[in-house]
């Protein structure tokens, strides 16, 4: 399966955050979507960083609570993995894991065009896994060949 069929799947809209907003306005976006990241952008279009959960929490524990009144930009990622909608699951399962990553925004023509989580990816393995076991089923019980 590629990206672009995951994507349409969950939808292609990013929650996204311009770079100077707080954190404390971060936290409460991903709460009010729950979601685990957020796309730092100044127009909605261009990538400029991304910022996690797990960005706010370590700069919580190094500079104290002080941090949730300074801006976005100061505590996101900036060198920012992306993909292509044209992509395969596999390549983004890859990527995930050679970089520790999470959330990657998916660019079409340098546009953001979408984000995929970990746990979209995870969905869909399940997915799979399932109607590979169906089709196994359904051969042995039936006599039906397996698609």
């Amino acid at each position: 399966m590629r990206v672009t069929e995951a994507l349409r799947r969950k939808g292609g809209s990013v929650v996204t955050i311009s770079g100077d907003q707080s954190v404390r306005d971060l936290l409460a976006l991903l709460a009010e979507h729950r979601i685990g990241a957020v796309v730092v952008s100044g127009d909605g279009v261009r990538v400029d960083g991304i910022v996690s959960e797990r960005d706010v929490v370590r700069r919580l524990h190094a500079d104290g609570d002080g941090i949730l009144d300074a801006a976005v930009a100061r505590i996101m990622t900036s060198e920012v993995h992306t993909c292509e909608p044209e992509a395969t699951l596999d390549e983004l399962m890859a990527l995930m894991t050679e970089h520790r990553v999470r959330h990657v925004p998916v660019l079409a023509d340098g546009r953001l065009a979408g984000i995929v989580s970990i746990g979209d990816v995870v969905k869909h393995r399940i997915a799979e896994v399932q109607a590979e076991r169906d089709q196994l089923t359904d051969y042995i019980t039936g006599g039906r060949t397996p698609v």
